[in-house]
């Protein structure tokens, strides 16, 4: 699977949805990042509008030393905050995507962000590679 503007992506052949959630959890505390928010999209999505969807969730991740820094510079920037991890199961096992931080807060611009986007989207990809 390939990187896109936005995102980074990993394919997990052979890893199943829950270990693949585990995994990716751990490996973002490896680099400092804590799981604020977990929405499953399959569960809300049969609820709310009975719509049978693969197991998905949208883990929003933050690392506080980061987002202190930014939020230090531009308080709004809260607005593109957290940083969001997907993992979702696939015919062959689960696939991780991080939204790129230098992609989400580019439009704030590089004053506000003080370089925290860049230090954020390296220690993401450090997650991806971890996996």
């Amino acid at each position: 699977m390939k990187d896109s503007e936005y995102g980074l992506r990993k394919e997990l052949p052979g890893i199943a949805f829950g270990e693949a959630v585990e995994q990716v959890t751990a490996a973002l505390k490896g680099e400092g990042f804590g799981v604020l928010t977990t929405i499953d999209v399959k569960a809300t999505l049969k609820e709310k509008i009975d719509v049978d969807f693969r197991p998905y969730v949208i883990l929003g991740a933050c690392n506080p030393h980061l987002a202190n820094q930014a939020l230090s510079q531009d308080d709004t920037i809260g607005l593109l905050l957290p940083c969001n991890v997907v993992v979702a199961e696939t015919a062959d096992g689960s696939e991780v995507a991080i939204a790129k931080p230098t992609a989400m807060l580019s439009i704030a611009g590089e004053d506000a962000t003080g370089g925290f986007a860049d230090e954020a989207e390296a220690r993401l990809t450090r997650v991806l590679d971890a996996l």
